[in-house]
């Protein structure tokens, strides 16, 4: 039975407009990204209580911070998100993944979700500037990247394009950050945020990407090759992008190491040893991958799909652990380094 020809000729029934624009917006992805972010605000503020941070933060600081955050930022990657998807209107209808989302199934045009999306980003972003220009400035930087750089230039472009693609996801700890140390970050340079703590989260969301979405282009193979998108797996084939994916794997490890290398990044030891147990956690799932693995009843390769899985929780956890590790007085235990 040809499902696609199904969807095609009987399309779903129109499920509301508060339903159509909550899908235009994914907030099911947005969900990790806001964490992302909003660990990056409590390790600012925890770390400004020890009197690790040259700044006064209050507990209504903390709150404000965090709900003007989770708004502005889910506004922002929703409007991204909608506009996306105005721009892959040609291939979502021909992707089991993406066949019933709003614009392929006709329950908002194309243009429609543009001119949300578009709303939704501005809107979303300009509510930075309440708390500091530098969160504003990494949130509209975040829309651009991944409208313009990633979605319209390199998406059906070189395989690599969710390599230089994945900046623009890397940015909610940036914006974080910033909204949080706003009154420490005075200097006219976007990029000194006055610690290099936000830039190692960064640098995690940014080398977690490639595997994480390789992942899930391996277990769905050939349906980015279908609308050529030049996905890795469906140019230089599954085992080059299992191969590329155990690279990040070990970047990720040497990250999780850095506050042993490098105390003056500010990153506790105690995060380095958690960090390091759940990057080999993750890695086994990738290690695990078969890249000749056949598909199981539902069209996946489960070993694949298992990594794929994991690594959102892997994200998860690796944030969270470092705002456990922040809550405890370093004098206990003494694990943390000079800042800035």
């Amino acid at each position: 039975m040809n499902v696609e020809h199904l969807s095609s000729t009987h399309p779903l029934p129109h499920p509301g407009w508060p339903k159509v624009f909550i899908r235009l917006m994914k907030l099911r992805v947005i969900v990790l990204l806001q964490v992302t972010a909003v660990c990056a605000i409590l390790v600012h503020d925890l770390l400004a209580r020890h009197g690790l941070l040259d700044v006064q933060r209050t507990w209504p600081d903390t709150l404000f911070t965090v709900v003007l955050t989770v708004v502005a930022g889910t506004l922002s990657a929703g409007g991204s998100n909608s506009i996306n998807m105005w721009y892959d209107a040609d291939i979502d209808g021909h992707m089991q993944r993406t066949k019933n989302r709003p614009v392929p199934q006709g329950h908002i045009s194309a243009r429609g979700a543009l001119v949300f999306g578009m709303i939704l980003a501005v809107v979303g972003s300009s509510l930075f500037f309440l708390v500091h220009w530098k969160a504003a400035f990494w949130s509209f930087f975040s829309v651009g990247f991944y409208v313009l750089v990633y979605s319209i230039l390199l998406k059906r472009r070189p395989p690599q394009n969710i390599v230089i693609g994945g900046i623009a996801g890397a940015t909610p700890p940036l914006i974080g950050w910033a909204a949080a140390a706003s009154s420490s970050i005075d200097s006219s340079n976007p990029f000194d945020l006055a610690s290099p703590i936000p830039w190692m989260l960064f640098l995690l969301i940014f080398l977690w990407t490639p595997p994480h979405f390789w992942a899930l282009a391996l277990y769905r193979s050939g349906e980015y090759g279908k609308v050529n998108v030049p996905m890795m797996n469906e140019v230089k084939g599954p085992e080059r992008t299992v191969l590329e994916s155990k690279v990040y794997c070990v970047l990720l490890l040497l990250l999780a190491l850095v506050p042993v290398f490098w105390p003056q990044s500010g990153l506790p030891l105690l995060w380095a040893l958690l960090a390091t147990g759940l990057t080999v956690w993750y890695a086994s799932s990738v290690w695990s991958i078969d890249p000749l693995e056949s598909f199981d009843e539902n069209g996946r390769m489960p070993k694949a799909a298992k990594s794929f899985f994991r690594s959102i929780y892997f994200l998860g956890w690796m944030h969270v652990a470092l705002v456990a590790v922040c809550i405890v007085p370093p004098q206990w235990l003494g694990f943390l380094g000079p800042l800035g």
